[in-house]
């Protein structure tokens, strides 16, 4: 099993390498962290404290209505960087729930911590910059999809992104996330060559 320190690495590398000291300057804010199956890890109306590095598990982002209709915006897993991003970096309260849905292993860093070590080493907040940009640019090709795509079209999309997705996310999650009634995801399964 690669340890965490090297997971995180590796995916620094591929967003933005770093320094040898950098790095390590970086790697030491994050302190282990676990969580079991189905914790709250942030809850809407409070302010994310944390930059999670998944080094286990499965979690998911998602935002809950007045109706109690969840919708399902993001899942992160092995080698991702998690949390309510907004509300960490503009320290204002959350409007979405961060939730694990297995139980998961984690680095974890304070926005206190972060927020300091950018002022003495610029390589970090370029790397910040460089993983919010491809997480903004995600997110507005997710957008085209939920406003231009049909369920089979997403879920296609979501397929080629993340071919794995069906193997470690609940298919109601999945229904969820592509907008489609879970008693008809199977369907959608069944009609699609995968």
């Amino acid at each position: 099993m690669t340890s965490p320190k090297l997971l995180l690495q590796q995916t620094v590398n591929h967003i933005h390498p770093l320094s040898e000291e950098d790095f390590e300057a970086f790697y030491a804010l994050f302190k282990p962290f676990s969580a079991k199956r189905k914790e709250m890890l942030t809850e809407a109306g409070c302010v994310e404290k944390y930059l999670y590095f998944v080094v286990d598990g499965l979690q998911r982002l998602y935002y809950l209505d007045e109706q109690n209709r969840e919708a399902t915006l993001v899942f992160s897993y092995q080698s991702n960087f998690g949390g309510i991003l907004d509300s960490m970096m503009n320290q204002t309260p959350s409007k979405y729930y961060y939730e694990t849905l297995s139980p998961s292993v984690f680095l974890r860093a304070s926005y206190t911590q972060i927020d300091e070590l950018l002022a003495t080493h610029p390589a970090i907040e370029v790397l910040l910059r460089k993983g919010l940009t491809g997480a903004f640019s995600g997110i507005l090709e997710r957008l085209v999809e939920l406003q231009c795509f049909s369920s089979e079209e997403k879920f296609q999309q979501l397929l080629r992104r993340s071919p794995h997705i069906l193997q470690i996310v609940p298919h109601k999650y999945l229904a969820n996330y592509i907008g489609i009634d879970p008693s008809n995801f199977s369907k959608l399964i069944n009609s699609i060559k995968i």
